[in-house]
């Protein structure tokens, strides 16, 4: 039998027309297998896992699933939907538009990877195989057979080019790679025409909206509150196959289509839903994280202007977020300040911002006219120039302002119309602390932050950047003044970061050099701001909050892997790159830039529609 496929072509390889899965099974066995193991797995999780408590978790009850039983049971209760939509049931074609297959393999991927990932961290952590209870065995091998059978459903197999007969060994074993790399990319590619979404109201695209926003506001709350290493990385593997299945299933376009449709709503309701996060918390504990966690979002925002939308390379641009903590610090009134200044909060938010732009001004404009790596090179040297010249003034080596490698300590907490940031308040039954206090000012200032990038992104000025980015010879023969646009561009983007510093100063007590590194295990930094960027979106508003989120949330989640705890977050980083280099929540345009084979609008609309 066969079937015809718009699966657009993969550049070096050949499609053939004998679809065919990689597990020998017929279609309908494969469809069936991927169903029941699905089923049997869910069943599973209800089941008890091992027989002692030394494994944390709730795994050995029955009657109801627990610790790393919920995200299998997550995982599984997807595949059982994708696998029923792939038998054409009514009601469930809107959950698959670009097709199931594909989306029922990477389903039935995460919940094989974490069921797996579970039944060896038991054998492993509690002494082999024989500590495992029936339940443990049973989602072992229906996890198996669910994606055994997603496997044996067809795919269009690439077929290899010609090898030279004269190659050497070597590059035979690189065809022979390419064709397997070929492969595998086309096992896991939707093949088929994309199903027609019908068109929906505007109460239901509202409904779907909230329903999102609700759904992400979950997953972020869950994943920050995982009490043990092992589910931590066993959400990463949940959430990471499920995000593709979800994407592959072409649900993340279609919520994506509707939330540009409705874009003062999806932002108004993103920032509600994140002003929800510590009602959903019992104390400071993880409302720290979620402060540190919009700090380092709002300056990944703003590098976005000068990386993201000028496609200027700053390498030291937390030199920004450095200059706005310091000149808050040294005029809220803390003792180790020389000047006996204590400033309300509005005006320290008025230095650090002043103090962060005049700063952005005298390092753009004499460096500005470079280009590319050069820019780079000077960017990353003012970074270093900026952290050396804090530790100097120290009243030894330079005048006595920053209190050297001590810092600025002490810092006050705020005081803004009566309201004490530093101690706890009753809001509607709920206690909210210190950080949780923090929280809703930095959730302000972000979205301060948000409409700054929004209106300037738009305006003419926007546009400018733009232009400079994609090609600046171009845009200066059109009559842009380069120098001055990128200028504005640098000046707007080291404002933004001071707003930011003048929290982040208050919040953690004390300023230090040690801060504003390059590059460190723990974020804010240059290169984890310039990752959170690339990571999220460039030229995108949630793309960066979301890059940094996860920026900051996994490394703190990672750190019982000591030593390598950064080789294991830059393996995750170059995975991501390769499979997704347009970021996360990529433009349309950087996505058509990395996706050359990604098909043409099928229609053009009119001029202002």
């Amino acid at each position: 039998m066969t079937t015809q496929t718009t699966a657009p072509e993969t550049p070096g390889a050949r499609r053939t027309e004998t679809p065919s899965g990689l597990v020998p099974l017929p279609e309908k066995a494969g469809r069936a297998l991927a169903l029941g193991g699905s089923v049997l797995t869910i069943v599973s999780t209800f089941l008890a896992w091992t027989w002692t408590a030394e494994f944390p978790g709730d795994l050995t009850v029955y009657g109801y699933p627990g610790g790393l039983q919920v995200l299998v049971l997550v995982g599984a209760a997807l595949a059982t939907l994708f696998a029923l939509a792939s038998y054409g049931l009514r009601g469930l074609g809107w959950l698959t538009p670009a097709g199931p297959d594909a989306a029922l393999k990477f389903a039935t991927l995460a919940t094989f990877a974490t069921s797996w990932y579970t039944v060896l961290a038991i054998s492993s952590k509690l002494g082999g195989l024989v500590n495992l209870e029936p339940g443990g065995f049973l989602v072992a091998l229906s996890s198996l057979a669910a994606l055994a059978g997603a496997l044996a459903l067809p795919f269009q197999r690439p077929e290899p080019e010609p090898i030279d007969p004269e190659d050497t060994g070597w590059e035979k074993f690189k065809h022979s790679a390419a064709h397997g790399w070929e492969t595998i990319k086309a096992v896991f590619t939707a093949s088929g025409s994309p199903r027609p979404v019908p068109a929906l109201p505007s109460y239901a695209e509202i409904l779907i909206i909230v329903a999102s926003l609700a759904l992400g506001l979950l997953v972020f709350t869950y994943g920050i509150g995982t009490e043990y290493d092992e589910q931590f990385i066993g959400f990463l593997i949940t959430a990471g196959f499920g995000f593709a299945a979800l994407n592959k299933a072409g649900l993340i376009a279609h919520a994506s289509q509707i939330a540009s449709r409705h874009q003062n709503i999806t932002i108004c309701g993103a920032f509600l839903a994140a002003a929800l996060f510590p009602f959903t918390q019992t104390d400071d504990q993880y409302a720290t994280l979620g402060v540190y966690i919009l700090i380092f979002a709002t300056v990944a925002l703003g590098l976005n202007i000068v990386v993201g939308l000028a496609g200027l390379l700053d390498l030291g641009y937390v030199a920004f977020l450095g200059v706005g903590a310091y000149a808050a610090a040294l005029v809220s009134g803390s003792p180790s300040s020389p000047f006996d200044v204590h400033f309300p909060f509005w005006a320290a938010v008025l230095v650090g911002a002043a103090a962060s732009l005049v700063f952005g001004v005298l390092i753009g404009a004499p460096t500005l006219r470079l280009r590319g790596d050069y820019l780079a090179i000077v960017t990353l040297g003012f970074g270093e120039i900026f952290r050396i010249t804090a530790n100097n003034l120290d009243g030894t080596s330079g005048p006595d302002i920053t209190n050297g490698s001590n810092g600025v300590s002490s810092i006050p907490n705020l005081d803004v119309l009566g309201f004490d940031f530093g101690t706890q308040h009753d809001m509607g039954g709920f206690t909210i602390g210190r950080f949780a206090n923090y929280f809703f000012l930095m959730l302000i200032i972000t979205a301060v932050v948000v409409l700054v990038f929004r209106r300037s992104g738009n305006s003419r000025i926007g546009r400018a950047w733009v232009a400079i980015r994609e090609d600046e010879t171009a845009a200066l023969a059109m009559g842009i003044n380069g120098f001055r646009v990128k200028l504005i561009a640098f000046a707007v983007g080291a404002s933004l970061a001071g707003l930011a510093g003048t929290v982040q100063a208050h919040v953690t007590y004390t300023v230090t050099p040690e801060q504003y590194l390059f590059a460190g295990p723990i974020p804010p930094n240059s290169a984890f701001l310039l990752a959170a960027v690339v990571l999220g979106g460039m030229g995108t508003i949630s793309g960066p909050l979301i890059g940094a989120a996860l920026l900051f949330l996994i490394p703190n989640k990672l750190q019982f892997l000591g030593n390598y705890q950064l080789f294991a977050f830059g393996l995750a980083l170059i995975l991501l790159m390769r499979f997704r280099p347009e970021g996360l929540i990529p433009n349309r345009r950087r996505q058509l830039e990395f996706h050359e084979e990604a098909e043409a609008p099928t229609h053009l609309t009119k001029a202002g529609a």
